[in-house]
């Protein structure tokens, strides 16, 4: 299967990132993607460094506009779209929502984030409300999605739930960057951790894994920081963790990635480790601490 991803650097004007996404993903579909992955929040800024309660206005109704131009594209180009949307479930609730386009254009399903944080520059959860869905993968043209989001990548628990329930392959829209108060050495370590930790999602649960990340560098809106420096690195590995495609760190990239998932059996069949999950010993993994 060819996958597309979407690397874009985004500023306050949503109507002209849209447009440049658009494109872009017209660039997919005339390469042979048969699913294009797009990074979390990806109509507009991070508006999650500062709390502000003028940022509610960002958020839109699923389905509603973004979820109509998605489709109308899915559609016309007969392709899966991942988007990630800032969802207004009720007035005074929202979510940070994956919404996955199928080929014919409707909706697959819906992702809603589950593990949200709450770190200097990242207040989360001043916004979104966490995930009630769970770890479900949504059903598509192409296959079983394991559609997780950004701070999820970090919790080996998410991708398992996901691969025991059938998933084909774990998807990450991200929005992860450096702090300019960090040296060059703490930012090469915080950006390995953090490819490192999802190459062993994919070897632990023997599945493919697209990450998708934005790039570029977005102001701190309240002045309190410095910004963020997105960190892009967008990639895609197989069930070995073996590195198919890595965008830049540092400039926009869209790319079409051919993912072998005949693999998947084979690399499972080697390595069984879920046939040899020593499942009457697990108890303990459902307590906060032991």
């Amino acid at each position: 299967m060819k996958t597309g991803l979407i690397q874009q650097h985004n500023t306050a004007d949503a109507k002209a990132n849209i447009e440049r996404l658009t494109e872009k993903i017209a660039l997919c579909a005339d390469a042979g993607a048969q699913l294009v992955v797009l990074q979390e929040l990806h109509n507009g800024l991070y508006f999650c460094q500062t709390e502000d309660t003028g940022f509610f206005d960002l958020a839109e109704t699923i389905p509603g506009a973004s979820t109509e131009l998605f489709s109308c594209l899915s559609r016309s180009y007969n392709i899966v779209i991942v988007a990630s949307l800032f969802e207004k479930r009720a007035v005074g609730l929202y979510h940070n929502t994956s919404v996955v386009l199928d080929s014919d254009g409707s909706i697959a399903g819906l992702y809603r984030k589950m593990h949200i944080p709450d770190d200097p520059a990242y207040y989360e959860k001043f916004y979104f409300t966490p995930g009630d869905i769970g770890f479900e993968p949504v059903n598509t043209s192409i296959g079983r999605l394991g559609v997780l989001v950004c701070w999820d990548q970090w919790f080996p628990e998410a991708a398992r739930l996901m691969a025991l329930k059938g998933a084909d392959i774990l998807v990450y829209p991200t929005a992860i960057g450096w702090s300019d108060a960090d040296d060059k050495a703490e930012q090469r370590r915080q950006q390995d951790a953090w490819q490192t930790v999802q190459r062993g999602h994919a070897i632990a649960n023997g599945l493919p894994l697209i990450a998708v990340n934005r790039v570029g560098h977005e102001s701190d809106p309240s002045g309190h920081t410095s910004g963020i420096t997105f960190w892009g690195h967008s990639f895609v590995c197989g069930a070995q963790g073996e590195i198919l495609y890595q965008s830049p760190d540092n400039e926009e990239d869209t790319a079409t990635v051919e993912i072998d998932f005949s693999r998947t059996e084979q690399v499972r069949r080697w390595w069984p480790f879920l046939r040899d999950r020593r499942i009457d010993s697990y108890n303990g993994i459902t307590e906060r601490f032991l």
